[in-house]
């Protein structure tokens, strides 16, 4: 659900990729996922088609999307084979939605959460001094929308939609480039921090404070209350990292 909750996030939604998307998606997840492992050399392009059901020339093809994203590498006389991760283009939007379908990685769920801790307190400050009045509205109407989720998964896509709505309504064209790594960390968070509806509730003050802050446009006190509540999902995250590595060790 999360993949696809990326993807509605970045309004791409909707859109039918067209047959080598579809395949680049395919290898891309698995390369993600570790299913091909750094410097492992990915099938020839006859297997490839006959294991997608498509042409060789939309697996060359999505083989070039991928080479373009920094994940894979073509050589003559030996294959194609799958790059380091320190040469991935982790800032792209592809890149970031697969994460959401594979096991977390701890470190990289920590440096998304930095990435969030730098950049949603000065949005939030900045939604308070140049939010239009719909785009308030909207960060109410998701606020709301948290407030009567009646699962789990519904909480988890207004929780989504609320800091969507506060991102762009900073108005900061910046900011924007920037919020697929914002959405990556945001939903990579979630699905820690989210599995127990205590844990919601407890989280519904801390957004409504950012809320007040930015209806009463006051950026200062915006800034102060996303730095609280960020802070707060620091906490339990890492208490969900450390939860999850001990469940790894053991199972």
């Amino acid at each position: 659900m999360s993949e696809l909750l990326f993807y509605d996030l970045k309004d791409v939604v909707g859109i039918t990729p067209n047959l080598t998307t579809q395949v680049s998606r395919e290898i891309g997840r698995r390369i993600v996922a570790g299913h091909y492992r750094e410097n492992d050399l990915v099938e020839d392009e006859g297997k490839l088609a006959a294991r997608f059901g498509v042409s060789k020339t939309v697996v060359r093809e999505a083989v070039k999307l991928l080479v373009a994203k920094g994940l894979l590498e073509v050589r003559r006389g030996i294959g194609t084979r799958v790059r380091r991760r320190s040469s991935w283009n982790l800032l792209d939007d592809d890149v970031l939605a697969w994460h959401q379908g594979v096991e977390p990685r701890p470190e990289f769920l920590r440096q998304l959460m930095d990435v969030r801790q730098v950049f949603e307190p000065s949005a939030a400050a900045w939604a308070a001094v140049s939010a239009t009045d719909e785009q308030i509205l909207e960060i109410r109407s998701a606020q709301d929308r948290m407030e009567s989720a009646a699962s789990i998964e519904a909480f988890v896509v207004a929780d989504a939609l609320f800091h969507r709505a506060i991102l762009r309504a900073a108005n900061n064209e910046i900011l924007m480039a920037m919020e697929g790594v914002i959405f990556s960390a945001l939903l990579s968070s979630i699905r820690l921090t989210n599995a127990d509806p205590r844990e919601n509730q407890r989280s519904i003050p801390l957004h409504r404070q950012v809320l007040e802050a930015i209806e009463a446009r006051d950026g200062a006190r915006a800034m102060a209350t996303m730095t609280e509540h960020l802070g707060d999902t620091h906490t339990r995250l890492s208490g969900a990292i450390a939860g999850f590595g001990k469940a790894g060790r053991t199972g």
